[in-house]
């Protein structure tokens, strides 16, 4: 596949830091961790990770903006374009030992995500796209599953965290999901569970309480791979409302009716 010089910068910084996260996760035990809020960890892993990518973004882009999970936002003279960056998504997993877990790069110009990368280099798996060229796993090209009823579907969520989210809220969401699908599953990094929604490893996810580096380059691989992706009202403000509900056309339109289905009342 050919590569576009942006998205050719975006795939090495992933890379480069996904070497490092490697490295240190192989010696997850070992790792200095610090407590940034309930359930929330960030490693030292983290923080090197983000300014490998952030080094390698700017090298490249040095006029763009930058927003990153660990740092405050880098405001670029360029003034439309934006990296929008997690450098460990899934930091609880990575800490347990779990492999699933990524390197997220978004681009945004004048608004919109353009490009996007995902890699989990515990299963050197690599997750690109761009506007108008497709979405690829690896060199193969993807597209999101062709299910056309819930019923038949394997559906992704995120869990809201000890002291975040509204859980109340959220089991009442996952009970009208439960009761339509095959399968509901929480694996733990937003990026990767769009990614695989791109893939069609999932037929549809859904999520609330995240921060645009959760998902800015899983909207665009999702786009791209002929998807539908809106934010949990069926509108376009998922980077501002932080939540999100992705699928094929059908499944998108179903996945967002029942789960806002309203609470039923005695």
């Amino acid at each position: 596949m050919a590569r576009s010089a942006l998205l050719n910068v975006m795939v090495q910084a992933a890379m480069k830091a996904g070497k490092s996260l490697s490295r240190d996760f192989g010696e997850v035990q070992n790792l200095q961790v610090s407590v940034k809020g309930p359930s929330d960890f960030v490693s030292q892993a983290d923080l090197k990770a983000e300014k490998i990518v952030h080094d390698e973004l700017m090298k490249a882009r040095p006029t763009y903006g930058f927003l990153g999970e660990e740092g405050d936002e880098e405001k670029g003279t360029d003034g439309a374009h934006r990296w929008i960056v997690d450098p460990l998504d899934g930091t609880t997993n990575f800490l347990h030992g779990i492999p699933q877990f990524a390197v997220s790069i978004g681009l945004e110009r004048n608004g919109e995500i353009v490009a996007g990368v995902i890699f989990n280099p515990a299963t050197d798996e690599l997750f690109t796209a761009e506007k108008g060229g497709g979405a690829f796993l690896n060199d193969r090209r993807i597209r999101v599953a062709a299910r056309r009823v819930l019923s038949d579907c394997v559906i992704g969520c995120g869990v809201p965290h000890l002291g975040r989210g509204n859980h109340g809220k959220f089991l009442v969401e996952l009970r009208h999901v439960m009761g339509e699908v095959a399968g509901v599953r929480r694996f733990g990094a937003a990026a990767l569970d769009l990614a695989y929604v791109a893939a069609g490893r999932l037929d549809g996810f859904w999520e609330t309480g995240l921060s645009p580096w959760d998902m800015a380059a899983g909207l665009i691989l999702i786009r791209e791979a002929g998807g539908f992706v809106s934010d949990f009202k069926g509108g376009n403000d998922m980077l501002t409302d932080g939540s999100v509900a992705a699928g094929n056309e059908l499944i998108h339109k179903q996945l967002v009716e029942v789960a806002n289905r309203p609470i039923p009342t005695r």
